[in-house]
């Protein structure tokens, strides 16, 4: 059998209905599921690809969320801005220094 006829035979579909067909039918079903293994592992990591995207973006907007809020904590913090709060509550501070005590037994 010349090669030529051989390329006939499979365009024909021939390998499908001979005598030796179901090792052929085998071998197809084997090469569908493995597509289709291929095809759904690659929707999986596509899925996952857009999930660590969708996270990495809600990081850093957390991110900057925490340092913005470190600094107003920060400023909260100074001095000055405690003294400004105190005195609209009527608490001042102290002129004089504070006084040590000692006890002796």
């Amino acid at each position: 059998m010349s090669i030529k006829q051989k390329t006939y035979n499979i365009l024909e579909g021939k390998f499908l209905v001979d005598e030796d067909a179901l090792k052929n039918w085998v071998f197809i079903i084997f090469l569908t599921v493995l597509g289709l293994i291929v095809i759904s592992s690659s929707h999986s990591v596509d899925r996952k690809v857009q999930k660590i995207a969708k996270l990495t973006k809600q990081k850093k907007q957390l991110r900057a969320q925490f340092i913005a809020t470190r600094s107003d904590l920060m400023k909260m913090k100074l001095e000055s801005n405690i003294v400004k709060k105190l005195e609209g509550a009527g608490l001042f501070i102290s002129t004089e220094p504070p006084i040590k005590i000692k006890i002796k037994n």
